[in-house]
């Protein structure tokens, strides 16, 4: 079984003791590889070889990218490493998704190579996603030389200009000398603090030039120090806030994921009876299959998660920047609250919420000491009677039941994806998703067991992004399942990519989700705006399985309800790349739905089991619930709601 937090080991064994190593190399700034000290050292060597002696002694074992004339010198050096695996996209932008799903999977710094000009701009969407998400990538891009940079030279492009609003950090590099220690900082930088994308952009002169290499044993950034360890007094505020809390809510985020504090995370709800409601990037940072988990939250959230928010005193947010697809109207989000915002980037403490209690820290390290600090003065769990409450709210208001369907002969997508999610290993599977209703429906019903097992564009919501992922995902944990969930629309924008998959003999499966339409802003134009489809019905989707078979994959199609098991099981039997093309209504809506701007507890077709299993909208608990309970309220009130 995994470790709650799984990040397969660099190089050997995957042990909690070898993730603990890890961790505090990577705090105190040594390799991650397997040493500074390697072969290479002391060797003369052009640049080129001595970017790839950099990667080797990073533990990079994996580059995603594609060659071009300024980037030549390094893939020839490249050719004679016998230790990472080149893999050839068809794309820049997929090349850099590759790196990213690699980085989500397997919790290591996602490397991409590629060329200047077109290369170099092509990776930006690529870079853009990884930037919103924080997750840790080093781009590296050949350049003109030296001498011709600023002359509008062939394939010039101001790779560092155009990328700096989202990357965490850029190099122009300048001189071999500096060569080696700018590969340790990228990588430092990548992966410490709030992860993100560092950029490195060589001139093809530096590449071909010689020096002797030497790669630095720590890292000296007296400009960059993260902060782990949260401010002790604060700690306590927010321990004592817990104590004297009622209705206690915990927000988990992808920075729960990204410090790997899953565990943290789950001792505190148990030990206080605290229940957890997710972001789409917190997604897996608490196992689906405890009860206090109340899933996903926001726009597409569930009924009860979202009315958990507008009832609780205390919320405690963990590694969540609180999107406005989480928050809905600001000014009515969480309006009987006391909020504490734990998170290592200063700078989003305040950018959307004013906590009560700001805490500027690693996630993992803030909740450890509130835990202890909690044991420390014997606090007894404070929402029992919350969670009976709550969990109440979850019976009435579920996402969806098998007695309910908006359309009894047609393919739900609800049941497709909840069969899959029945039909995966939970302890040996990736989901990854596309942009766009499939994404909320895998969100809502796909069922996750472990942090890094659901890879999904969050914050840019990029289509494209997730069939290229799941090749890198796969690549990076190849003893696990990986199923991409697409739309029709998202998936032509990287289907290209079916040529990588198979000529690297990635057995990726792709599950599309066919409604004939950009579904997520069909069902906008349906709901908003008086049906007027303007330019998103698909009139010309390709035949996939023809393109499958094109591509040298197995492919099937179905378009009837009970076609839906045999067709999974076969997908998941496949011993190589399998696209399953599932035809879907194009009138079928991700319910339930909060309107842009709305408050989370105005709620558009949410399914009411005591009514009948049928879909209602109403703001807060409707009808046959119960008015708003002010903040000194004791009652406890699960036996109002049926």
């Amino acid at each position: 079984m995994r470790d709650q937090d799984r990040i397969p080991a660099q190089a050997g064994s995957n042990t909690v003791a070898d993730k603990v190593a890890r961790r505090a190399r990577a705090i105190e700034g040594r390799p991650f590889g397997p040493g500074s000290r390697t072969e290479h050292e002391g060797r003369t060597m052009t640049g080129a070889q001595a970017i790839i002696a950099s990667l080797e002694a990073e533990g990079v074992d994996t580059i995603f990218g594609y060659p071009g004339g300024q980037a030549i010198k390094i893939y020839d050096a490249l050719y004679d490493s016998p230790k990472i695996r080149h893999v050839l996209a068809r794309h820049e932008q997929a090349a850099t998704h590759m790196a990213d799903g690699y980085a989500r999977a397997t919790g290591k710094v996602g490397v991409v190579l590629v060329t200047s000009g077109p290369g170099a701009t092509n990776t930006v969407t690529g870079i853009a996603t990884a930037y919103m998400d924080s997750i840790p990538l080093v781009v590296i891009t050949g350049q003109v030389t030296r001498g011709v940079i600023g002359t509008d030279a062939f394939q010039e492009s101001d790779i560092v200009g155009i990328t700096m609003p989202i990357v965490k950090h850029s190099f122009l590099l300048q001189s071999t000398d500096d060569l080696t220690r700018t590969f340790r900082e990228a990588f430092y930088i990548a992966s410490t603090g709030r992860p993100g994308p560092v950029l490195i952009d060589v001139p093809s002169d530096l590449s071909g030039a010689e020096m002797v290499f030497h790669y630095p044993d720590s890292v000296n950034l007296p400009s960059y120090r993260p902060t782990y360890r949260g401010n002790a007094k604060q700690v306590r505020s927010c321990a004592e806030l817990i104590r004297s809390a009622k209705r206690p809510l915990l927000y988990a985020g992808g920075g729960v994921v990204a410090s790997h504090a899953c565990q943290e995370l789950t001792e505190l709800a148990e030990k206080m009876r605290i229940p957890v409601i997710t972001s789409l990037m917190g997604k897996g940072a608490m196992r689906c299959s405890n009860p206090l988990n109340l899933g996903p939250v926001g726009m597409h959230g569930s009924k009860y998660a979202n009315m958990a928010v507008m009832e609780c005193d205390l919320l405690i947010a963990c590694g969540a920047r609180f999107s406005d697809r989480m928050t809905g109207k600001v000014s009515e989000f969480a309006p009987h609250a006391k909020i504490v915002h734990i998170d290592i980037d200063p700078a989003e403490i305040g950018k959307i919420v004013n906590p009560d209690v700001p805490i500027v820290g690693d996630v993992k390290t803030v909740l450890a000491a509130v835990n202890r600090r909690l044991d420390e003065t014997g606090a007894e769990p404070v929402g029992e009677a919350w969670c009976r409450e709550v969990f109440g709210w979850r019976e009435r208001w579920p996402f969806y039941t098998s007695d309910f369907a908006d359309f009894p002969d047609k393919i739900a997508p609800e049941v497709l994806l909840g069969q899959l999610s029945d039909k995966l290993d939970p302890e040996r599977s990736i989901v990854t998703t596309e942009v766009g209703q499939h994404q909320m429906w895998a969100l809502q019903n796909i069922h996750r067991e472990h942090a890094r097992t659901f890879i999904s564009s969050g914050g840019l919501g990029t289509m494209g992004f997730g069939f290229p992922a799941a090749i890198g995902a796969k690549l990076g944990c190849p003893e696990d399942e990986v199923v991409c969930v697409a739309g029709d629309g998202s998936f032509q924008m990287n289907s290209q990519e079916m040529a990588t998959a198979a000529a690297n003999r990635v057995p990726v499966k792709v599950l599309i989700v066919n409604n004939r339409a950009l579904g997520m802003v069909h069902q906008w134009q349906t709901l908003f705006y008086d049906r007027r489809y303007s330019f998103t019905e698909l009139d010309a989707v390709p035949d996939f399985v023809k393109l499958a078979d094109a591509y040298g994959w197995e492919a099937a199609r179905i378009s009837r309800p009970e076609e839906v098991s045999d067709a999974l099981d076969a997908m998941l039997a496949a011993d190589g790349p399998y696209l399953l093309d599932v035809q879907i209504p194009a009138d079928q809506t991700v319910y339930p739905m909060v309107a842009p701007g709305a408050p989370i507890d105005d709620i558009i077709g949410a399914l009411d089991v005591t009514l009948g299993g049928v879909r209602v909208s109403e703001k807060g608990f409707g009808a046959a619930g119960h008015p708003p309970v002010s903040d000194d309220d004791d009652r406890v009130r699960g036996d109002e709601v049926s």
